[in-house]
C-alpha cells in the first residue's frame, strides 16, 4: 500500500473518531435521564470518567472530565433528593464534584472585543480548554449552596455565597451578561447568612435577589430583619414601608425552605448549514478579507456547508411543580428559567462561533490547495490534498461541550411553621417525594427535589 493512500485512510479514520465530539460521551447518560433512570446515568458517567463508583474522582480532573464531573454532580443531587433520609451521602459527593470542577472552569468572555477574536482560531475549541458561559459558572455556586443547605451546613453554603459574589463582580465588570442568574443564588446566600444570625449580610444578599426577581416570600424576612439591621436600599425600603413591621414572632417558630429543580437546559448538538446562510450569521465577526476569501471559495463550489455546534431543545420547561405542607398546597416562586438564559447566551455568541467555523473551513481548503500545488498536482497531489483536509477536519469537531445536566428551571417555596413534625410533599416531572421533617424550636429545614428529565 502506497504511503499517500495509507495517509488518506488514516485521515479518514481520524475523521470518523473526531466527529463524535463531547455530546457523544454524554448521550447514554442523557438518554437515561430522559427515561427517569438517574442511577443508569450515574453509571454511564462513571464509565466515561474511568472510575467504578461515584465515591472516586478520576485521575485527571482537567479537560472534558471537568464537564463530566459537573454532569455527575447534578445526577448525584437528583439521587440524593429522591432518597428517604434527610442528609444522604450523594449531596456530599455532589459538592465535592462541583468544587473540584469549579477550580478548573474558566469563564468565556462574551464582550464584543473578545468575541471578535474567536474567528481567528484555526482549530475548534473542542481541542482546547473548556470555557464556560457565565451562567454555568454562576450555577456551580448556586447548585452547591443547594447541596450544603440541604445537609444543614451553613458554613459550606456561606463559602459558596462568597464565591458567587466574586463571580457577580466579574459579571458586573463585563457588560452585565448573565447577571439575572444571580437571583436564586443571592436568595440562598441570604438565607444562609440569616440562619447564621448575620442579618446585615442577609439583607445585602436579599437585596441582590430582589434586583433580578420578584420574591414575595422575602417580604416577611426583609421586614423582620430590618428591625435589627441597618442595611437599606430603595427596594428594601419599599418593602418595609409597604406594611408595618411584623408582630413579634413566637420565639419557637421555625422555617421550611424547599428548592425544586427540574428539566434540563438544551444540550449542544453538531449541525451544518449552507455556506451562504453561515456567512449571513457571521458577517459582523469576520474581516472583509476573510469574508471575501470565503465567498470566493463558495463561488467555486469548494465550500458548500459549514459544521458548527447548535443548541438543542430544553427538557421539561412547561412542568408545574408542587409543594404541600401537612396536606395544604403552598406557593412556589419561579426563581429562574436557566434554559432561557442559555438561549440568550448562545444567541449572543452564535455569529462569532459560526465565523470561527468558516475560518477553519477556509483554512482547510487553502492548506489542501497549497499541498496539491506543492506536489506538482496530478493524482498524487489530489490524494495528499484530500488527506490534509480530512486530517484537519478530524481535529475540527464542532464544540458540543456544555453542562448538559444543569436544570432548566429552579423554583423556591418558603413557610414559617410551628415546631414539631411536618409532612412535606414535593413533586415535579411525574416524580413525587413525601418526607416527614422535625423542625426544632427556632430551627429550619431545607428540602430539595431535583428531577433532570
Amino acid at each position: 500500500m502506497s504511503m499517500p493512500f495509507r495517509s488518506l485512510l488514516l485521515a479518514a479514520a481520524l475523521f470518523t473518531v473526531g466527529c463524535a465530539g463531547h455530546s457523544a460521551r454524554t448521550e447514554v447518560a442523557r438518554t437515561a435521564l430522559d427515561a427517569g433512570r438517574p442511577a443508569e446515568a450515574l453509571k454511564a458517567l462513571n464509565e466515561e470518567l474511568d472510575v467504578d463508583k461515584a465515591d472516586k474522582l478520576p485521575e485527571d480532573v482537567t479537560g472534558d472530565n471537568v464537564l463530566l464531573l459537573l454532569d455527575r454532580a447534578m445526577v448525584l443531587q437528583e439521587l440524593g433528593s429522591r432518597g428517604e433520609t434527610l442528609k444522604p451521602k450523594e449531596y456530599g459527593l455532589a459538592s465535592r464534584d462541583l468544587e473540584t470542577a469549579d477550580k478548573q472552569v474558566e469563564v468565556l468572555d462574551l464582550s464584543r472585543n473578545a468575541m471578535a477574536d474567536i474567528g481567528k482560531y484555526l482549530f475548534s475549541d473542542d481541542s482546547g480548554p473548556y470555557k464556560a458561559p457565565t451562567y454555568e459558572k454562576l450555577m456551580i455556586n448556586t447548585m452547591n449552596m443547594v447541596n450544603y443547605l440541604t445537609q444543614g451546613d451553613l458554613n459550606g453554603a456561606k463559602i459558596e455565597a462568597r464565591r458567587l459574589a466574586v463571580m457577580q463582580k466579574f459579571i458586573a465588570d463585563h457588560e452585565g451578561h448573565g447577571a439575572s442568574l444571580t437571583g436564586p443564588g443571592s436568595y440562598l446566600a441570604g438565607f444562609a447568612f440569616e440562619k447564621s444570625d448575620n442579618a446585615q449580610e442577609a439583607l445585602r444578599y436579599y437585596d441582590e435577589a430582589l434586583q433580578y426577581g420578584r420574591f414575595p416570600s422575602l417580604e416577611e424576612p426583609v421586614r423582620r430583619l430590618s428591625t435589627i439591621a441597618s442595611y437599606r436600599s430603595p427596594r428594601l425600603t419599599a418593602i418595609v414601608e409597604k406594611a408595618p413591621a411584623p408582630a413579634e414572632a413566637k420565639d419557637d417558630q421555625g422555617e421550611i425552605l424547599v428548592i425544586i429543580n427540574f428539566g434540563r437546559v438544551p444540550a449542544k448538538i453538531a449541525k451544518r448549514i449552507p455556506i451562504g446562510l453561515a456567512l449571513t450569521y457571521a458577517s459582523a465577526f469576520m474581516s472583509p478579507a476573510s469574508a471575501a476569501q470565503a465567498n470566493a471559495l463558495a463561488a467555486q463550489g469548494l465550500v458548500t456547508w459549514i459544521n458548527y455546534p447548535e443548541l438543542g431543545k430544553p427538557h421539561g420547561t412547561y412542568e408545574t411543580p408542587g409543594f404541600s405542607l401537612d396536606g395544604s398546597w403552598q406557593t412556589l416562586e419561579g426563581a429562574l428559567a436557566v434554559d432561557a438564559e442559555a438561549r440568550r447566551t448562545w444567541d449572543a455568541a452564535k455569529g462569532a462561533i459560526i465565523a470561527s467555523a468558516i475560518t477553519r473551513m477556509v483554512a482547510r481548503i487553502v492548506a489542501g490547495e497549497a499541498i496539491r500545488q506543492g506536489s506538482g498536482g496530478g493524482t498524487l497531489g489530489a490524494i495528499l490534498s484530500l488527506g490534509t483536509q480530512a486530517t484537519l477536519t478530524a481535529v475540527d469537531t464542532p464544540d458540543t461541550r456544555s453542562w448538559s445536566t444543569l436544570p432548566a428551571r429552579i423554583t423556591i417555596g418558603r413557610v414559617r411553621v410551628a415546631p414539631g413534625q411536618h409532612v412535606i410533599e414535593l413533586q415535579a416531572r411525574g416524580v413525587k417525594k413525601r418526607q416527614t421533617v422535625n423542625v426544632s424550636p427556632g430551627g429550619w429545614t431545607v428540602l430539595n427535589l431535583t428531577i433532570l428529565r
